[in-house]
């Protein structure tokens, strides 16, 4: 098991400047997870709960249980190890809707992290939820690109940095959200989010002028943005990233790029971005060689994959299933049956029509076409996971769509439909949640256009035709509470929409409903309703 977990870091080497240690070389190794959303529990390939004939064959990943075996053989074989979060550990199974925060600060707190950053997914449930998080973990919760002074619940609770010593020596660490975290959560008017690069560059004179010349940055931006801050900030040592859900490795040839992507800085030195995919599938493990000016001179290290060779520790698998049990009754439900596996991977969700989408769409709009509804528009991001073959357990669905998000029907005129179709597909670069799935119309949209101009035709379902949609007329739209509250950049549905009714049913028990209809197998499908051009 320490082979497997450890393999040869060596060999891994990406980056390396000599081959001589000089004697005040010094060694940290940097453990990191990032996007854990509540997977408190071992999850299958679908990113889903771990159960049946799956558990049976040992062909389960993650969960607490194997992440804390991981930790401790990673800890033991290190030099001066320390671990940290980028952020999201909240929101994505019942763990998180039954028990909040809580259970992840008791899991945090048994697997010894030393720090990590707010995700966005950490103010789904406002300031308050968050503030009780920190204030039960053990380490500092970092913030540096967000202004909480007129917060009550995080004025003094929330740190932009910290400093942490291992074997002598000041390890800076600072923490970054999303600067459009006011649009994907629920934070509340009293924060406010800025671009991270000016946030940053105080932060580290602030520490380098404490004497710490070795700086790493948990950001929960994206790896694309992870880039941008590296080549623009001076002083950052080291990028331990979130948010995108990116793999990043040296052999894995789904990887977005390789363990470590080296950038190089302002200052001239090249500087190192992990991360490592999301749900506690794998461990990021990067050590880190520093000379005696602080400057990084060599980075090695690999994601870690925790399957099924790696065992689960005993006494932390038993808590698990003691906080699982609340939730039996609830996930075992069987609701419906499909005839196959609906997609509702993160990768075709937030690019492209996907299997989830058009299932999700067709339900809303469903539900409320007696209403006079002709749209449906959902945010590609909404949807978390992938249902197996066979029964599907209302465990899956609150998997899917664990938002606790309720049905919303508003007018809107056609313009403001497209000016919302344009805001859906302006981000899909950078894997952006607001790509917009859809039933009652199609679009056909340019990714080679700039944002703003991308959607190149768009028709709406009349009768049994579709006809061109026409920007005087209004039109009954289905969507979900967050989004028309302007979540995911969907201004136009907050600002521009009338006759709002915001509490509908809730978006999970309107997918078992329609799954469950006529009481046959689920046949999943795409249809093109959506299409990239050129």
């Amino acid at each position: 098991m320490m082979k497997h977990l450890l393999g040869s870091a060596a060999a891994m080497a990406v980056l390396a400047f000599g081959t001589t240690a000089a004697l005040a070389d010094y060694t940290l190794t940097i453990l990191h997870t990032n996007d854990f959303h509540s997977r408190v529990e071992a999850i299958n390939k679908y990113d889903s709960t771990c159960e049946g004939d799956d558990v049976a064959e040992n062909k389960c990943f993650g969960g607490s249980a194997r992440l804390f075996t991981a930790i401790m053989a990673a800890k033991q074989a290190a030099q001066n190890p320390i671990l940290v979060d980028g952020g999201d550990q909240f929101q994505g199974t019942l763990f998180y809707t039954q028990y909040k925060g809580k259970a992840a600060a008791e899991m945090m707190n048994a697997l010894g992290y030393e720090a990590m950053t707010v995700g966005n997914h950490e103010f789904d449930d406002g300031p308050k939820v968050l503030r009780d998080f920190i204030k039960a973990v053990d380490f500092p919760v970092l913030l540096a690109n967000a202004d909480v002074s007129k917060e009550p619940e995080l004025a003094d609770a929330v740190k932009p940095s910290t400093i942490v010593e291992k074997n002598g020596e000041k390890i800076g660490l600072l923490g970054i959200a999303p600067a459009d975290t006011g649009e994907l959560a629920s934070p509340g008017k009293n924060i406010t989010f800025s671009d991270p690069v000016e946030a940053l560059k105080r932060e580290v004179k602030t520490l380098t002028d404490q004497g710490v010349d070795k700086i790493v940055l948990l950001s929960h931006s994206g790896y694309r943005e992870d880039q941008r801050i590296a080549a623009e900030v001076p002083g950052i040592d080291v990028i331990v990233g979130g948010h995108s859900h990116s793999l990043l490795s040296n052999t894995d040839d789904k990887a977005e790029g390789p363990y470590p992507t080296m950038v190089k800085g302002p200052d001239g030195h090249d500087v190192p971005i992990v991360q490592a995919y999301a749900y506690g599938k794998y461990l990021g493990e990067l050590t880190l060689t520093f000379d005696d000016q602080g400057v990084v001179t060599a980075a090695t290290g690999q994601p870690l994959i925790l399957d099924g060779e790696i065992a689960e520790d005993s006494r932390l698998k038993e808590r698990v299933a003691e906080l699982a049990k609340p939730l039996e009754e609830i996930r075992k439900k069987v609701v419906a049956e499909t005839a196959a596996p609906i997609d509702g991977s993160r990768d075709n969700c937030r690019a492209r029509e996907c299997e989830m989408g058009d299932l999700l769409a067709d339900a809303m709009l469903a539900r409320v076409k007696d209403q006079g509804a002709q749209i449906a528009i959902i945010n590609g991001g909404g949807l978390r996971a992938s249902i197996d073959q066979g029964d599907v357990t209302m465990g899956e669905i609150l998997t899917v769509l664990p938002f606790q998000n309720t049905l919303s029907t508003f007018k809107l005129k056609g313009s403001a439909i497209r000016e919302a179709l344009e805001n859906g597909v302006s981000q899909v670069e950078d894997g952006a949640g607001r790509f917009p799935q859809v039933a009652g119309l199609t679009y056909s949209w340019s990714k080679s256009a700039a944002p703003g101009s991308r959607i190149k035709e768009v028709m709406v379902e009349q009768g049994d035709q579709y006809v061109p949609l026409d920007p005087e007329k209004t039109y009954v739209v289905v969507s979900n509470n967050y989004m028309r509250a302007g979540g995911d950049g969907y201004a136009a549905f907050a600002e521009q929409a009338s006759d709002a009714y915001d509490y509908g049913p809730a978006l999970e028990q309107v997918l078992a409903d329609y799954l469950a209809k006529d009481n046959i197998p689920y046949e999943p499908y795409t249809d093109g309703r959506i299409t990239e051009v050129d």
